[in-house]
């Protein structure tokens, strides 16, 4: 029942060890303890429907047959003498000395006890701003993060999970340009997640070309004004280079605060979908859709009532956590249990549309998402309400926004959640959350350096049904990842086992969009683009992401981050294949005067961009060698998925004396040497086509940028970032985090 990869992950990070390491209990035994611990709760209320002994067995069936997952600590700690079974916290940070250091402690105890937190920096006056009592100046919010990040660093979580922070920051606050250009430096902040808060005057701002007001938090008052355009176009930009900051929007978030009165929502969980008020805990939960599609005789195609039975009885499970729980610290075992927050997610969303055939990109997969998203959290509020007629509501329903929409008593604040479910989707063998496929097979490195090709299982069926299934072909697949351009496998094929970088990033969105219509919290998802994308197309996106009401986004462009780094002679070396030349394509060819006589560059492209080049000289001689040579390097390297501005901004500017004596551009423009008319070349065909960005500021970026000689850097067509530091596979951007698919290891805990 459980794949290789699942037993390799329960067996590092969650089976119970004896002195030696080796694992003490089984699969079963830990499925048992689990759903043993959970269910006692049952015995602390005399109304309650099920004996412990019923709801142990119906609990351990649940995980057993992988149809509901609880988060990790939960898996970890249910049982065992820690107990701390939450994933979310979100810590206050007060403006003073003592309630920072205060904010440390209490972060260390958590990421001690394996949960992850969120902070708001919001509260903290800014840089050169007084204080009072030393008479002496404010350091500001970003130096704190600092202090937070080094402290999470030096907490060591028993090779179990590690400590994750999400840092916020409001974009009122007059250090924001400081906070947004925080990770510009890969290796800064290395614990911390960051978010800007946006707000709706911003947003309304940003949409006029206006200015808008910075507030100090210690005064109240206007310290200032920015530009709205030029900030969002900030933080457009770090997104554009290494994913960070992502945005929150924060009056979203207040606008369905669930308790207004108990306080304002400041921050969210590590990867943003769960927002959360300071001091609350959530305990997170994922029903595996992949184990409710109809049977193929059926006349539905999801098996309502069994998910309606799963939905009611995981959040039964949720809100037992709550009581069997044990806080590390006092305040969060107080707020936690005045809104019993839970929030129930889904993953092997990508499974279930391969399964009923319907490809993740298209409108019938949003309508059946949003449908889906509606039938179960009708099911979570229904079950919540039953739990209520038997416990009693939470304690700060009165005068919740929940009771002034007139919804009757319920036992929890909130229901449902989406969260990442990178680990306990490697445990239940499905798709991530809501995320398409990564990958439809990729290679593993197993012992002596040997490689062993993963395939998705559903497609394996697939393939074999159909009889196209050859081991040639699944080497193939493992060397591209995704069928795009695979020629063996037919278009229906294709269309349903489309993967991440096959889709569009808009796509993306309005899945995330469609999910989050019916969440009561956030639904976490990162948005890939490929190395191409344009700052342009990152703007689409967070602008879209506003219009369609989610309440946060995460974008990730690859090979954006300088981790993905191939070390020379090294351990993690890491070759990158072009794909094939088309068969079509389609281009220009103009001629260019050059020092030698007339340089011929033809700028060719398929479906997906730019993918050749050629050059052919004139009768006037020059050096066609070297022509050539340039042509050929620049078709492997788009090819690869360098990025065409990249490209355009190294061959530019390089100059040939011959042709700086006599040479003039046919376009009007000076040409420098053959390598700066190819680069020429490639600008007016990629502006050509739509593709308009600032090279200028590209080319400028390139000729700062210091050479190392010990590395080459590269981008490629694949969705890892870097190599996962406890099994050295590779690492993948999903559900606005880095995990491994591998091992289970997660940067966000």
């Amino acid at each position: 029942m459980f794949t290789q990869n699942a037993m390799k992950v329960l067996s590092r990070r969650y089976l119970i060890k004896d002195a030696d390491g080796k694992p003490s209990e089984s699969v079963s035994d830990l499925f048992r303890r689990v759903a043993k611990t959970i269910a006692s709760v049952e015995r602390s209320f005399p109304k309650s429907s099920y004996t412990a002994e019923q709801m142990e067995d119906i609990f351990f069936g649940m995980m057993t047959e992988l149809e509901f997952m609880p988060n990790s600590p939960t898996l970890m700690n249910a049982g065992r003498e820690l107990g701390q079974l939450s994933a979310c916290f979100v810590l206050p940070i007060e403006d003073s000395m003592d309630g920072i250091f205060e904010s440390i402690k209490n972060a260390a105890l958590i990421h001690k006890s394996g949960g992850g937190t969120g902070f708001s920096f919001s509260r903290l006056r800014p840089a050169n701003d007084i204080v009072a009592s030393t008479n002496g100046v404010s350091s500001g919010p970003v130096s704190f993060m600092k202090v937070f990040n080094i402290a999470t660093e030096t907490i060591k979580q028993g090779g179990t999970r590690r400590g994750a922070n999400m840092g916020i920051l409001r974009v009122d606050h007059p250090d924001i340009m400081d906070f947004i250009n925080s990770k510009t430096d890969n290796d800064a902040l290395t614990n911390f997640n960051i978010s800007v808060g946006i707000t709706t005057a911003f947003m309304d701002a940003v949409s006029k070309g206006e200015e808008y007001s910075l507030i100090n938090p210690r005064t109240g008052k206007e310290a200032g004004k920015l530009n709205a355009s030029e900030v969002f176009q900030q933080i457009i930009e770090n997104s554009w280079k290494n994913g960070e900051p992502g945005i929150i929007f924060l009056d979203r978030l207040n606008k369905d605060n669930p308790t207004p009165q108990a306080g304002q929502i400041e921050s969210t969980n590590p990867c943003g979908e769960q927002p959360l008020l300071p001091f609350e805990s959530c305990n997170l939960g994922s029903i595996n859709l992949a184990k409710f599609a109809a049977p193929p005789d059926s006349i539905h195609r999801i098996d309502h009532e069994r998910l309606k039975k799963a939905v009611k009885f995981a959040i039964r499970f949720l809100d037992n956590v709550i009581e069997a729980n044990r806080y590390p610290i006092p305040d969060i075992d107080k707020m936690t249990k005045s809104n019993r927050k839970i929030g129930l997610g889904i993953m092997g969303w990508a499974d279930l549309l391969i399964k009923l055939n319907v490809p993740y990109n298209s409108e019938e997969a949003l309508g059946i998402a949003e449908e889906l998203m509606a039938f179960l959290s009708r099911e979570a509020w229904a079950a919540s309400a039953e739990l209520a007629a038997e416990r009693g509501q939470f304690p700060n329903f009165p005068g919740s926004a929940l009771e002034m929409r007139g919804t009757g008593p319920v036992r929890n604040a909130t229901v449902t959640t989406i969260a990442p479910t990178g680990t306990i989707s490697i445990i239940a063998n499905c798709s991530s959350g809501i995320e398409p496929l990564f990958a439809v097979a990729y290679e593993k490195h197993v012992l002596d350096g040997e490689k062993l090709i993963e395939v998705n299982p559903l497609f394996l069926e697939r393939a074999q049904a159909d009889g196209i299934l050859t081991e040639g072909l699944l080497t193939k697949i493992a060397a591209n990842g995704t069928l795009a351009h695979i020629n063996e496998i037919p278009g229906n094929i294709k269309k349903v086992f489309v993967c991440s970088h096959d889709i569009s990033p808009e796509w993306h969105i309005r899945m995330q969009a469609a999910f989050q219509k019916n969440t009561d919290n956030a639904v976490s998802k990162t948005v890939n683009f490929p190395s191409t994308a344009t700052k342009k197309d990152v703007e689409r996106v967070f602008m879209l992401a506003h219009t369609l009401g989610c309440k946060g986004v995460t974008v990730y462009r690859d090979g954006s981050r300088n981790e993905q780094v191939l070390n020379i002679g090294g351990k993690h070396e890491k070759s990158i294949s072009p794909r094939p030349r088309p068969e079509i394509t389609t281009g220009t060819t103009e001629r260019v005067k050059i020092g030698c006589g007339n340089l011929y560059v033809t700028v060719n492209a398929d479906e997906n961009g730019i993918c050749e080049i050629f050059t052919s000289l004139g009768r006037g001689g020059g050096c066609p060698s070297q022509s050539e040579a340039t042509a050929r390097l620049v078709s492997m390297a788009l090819r690869a998925g360098i990025n065409v501005e990249e490209l355009i901004a190294q061959l530019k500017g390089i100059r040939c004396l011959s042709t700086l004596k006599r040479g003039n551009g046919g376009s009007g423009s000076r040409v420098l040497s053959c390598p700066d008319a190819i680069g020429r070349a490639i600008e007016r065909y990629y502006l050509g086509k739509g593709k308009s960005e600032n090279l200028n500021d590209s080319a400028k970026q390139s000729s700062e940028r210091k050479i190392d000689n010990s590395r080459a850097w590269v981008s490629d067509n694949e969705n890892y970032d870097r190599i996962c530091p406890d099994c050295g596979e590779q690492l993948k951007h999903e559900g606005g985090c880095v995990i491994c698919a591998d091992c289970g290891y997660s940067k966000c805990g």
